[in-house]
């Protein structure tokens, strides 16, 4: 599959040709579902806690007798139903870690990519070149190449200048390929990624890559 490539003023400088199993693979909505809810999940560090009954502080003596006061049968002051008592069925400590085969995690990962190709989302920059970090630089290109929504610039590698430059626009986030991941991918609108970058993905993610 052939792509035009743009240079930083929108203007289209060359064609280049991507490899069809990495930007041309069908839609699996199943595997990229569970991609997307594996990664939310890995997110949550389940540190949440609360104190049951037998953690509270308090004494365990029976308020009053159990019959002829005209009250409710009341047990200890650790009981759920009064101020400071346990909480019942709360949440408490754990792992919400979900495993995912790598075949899978790469499938999902190549239809997303396949997905903003055929919507015509992907566009291809030859390079970034900023030689200090400027938000107006960085707006200035993105201007250009009719970016007016959401948009995820992925380079070759970490580029501060370029992270710099696009962390106070509003919608823009970026990211070096090697983290390139199914929920980046599709939470913006539009995919921004250098030459350099479509190369380094293919020899990550391409069939011909190593599992």
């Amino acid at each position: 599959m052939n792509m035009p490539v743009y240079n930083s003023t929108g203007e289209i400088v060359d064609e280049t040709q991507i490899c069809d199993d990495l930007f041309a693979v069908p839609f699996n909505m199943a595997v990229v579902h569970q991609a997307m809810v594996r990664q939310l999940a890995n997110r949550r560090v389940g540190t949440a806690s609360t104190k049951t009954r037998s953690d509270v502080s308090g004494s365990t003596r029976k308020l009053f007798r159990q019959k002829h006061t005209g009250r409710a049968r009341r047990g200890g002051l650790r009981a759920p139903l009064l101020r400071g008592g346990g909480v019942v069925f709360g949440p408490h400590p754990r792992s919400y870690r979900q495993k995912m085969p790598r075949k899978m995690r790469r499938l999902a990962l190549r239809c997303t990519l396949s997905a903003k190709v055929q919507d015509e989302q992907l566009t291809i920059l030859d390079d970034i070149q900023l030689s200090q970090a400027k938000t107006k630089a960085m707006a200035e290109i993105l201007r250009a190449l009719e970016v007016d929504s959401s948009a995820l610039v992925v380079t070759s590698e970490a580029n501060q200048e370029i992270v710099k430059s696009a962390r106070n626009l509003q919608g823009i986030k970026t990211l070096p390929v090697d983290l390139l991941n199914v929920v980046d991918v599709m939470s913006y609108r539009r995919l921004i990624i250098t030459l350099p970058a479509v190369r380094r993905a293919e020899e990550i993610w391409g069939n011909n890559a190593s599992v």
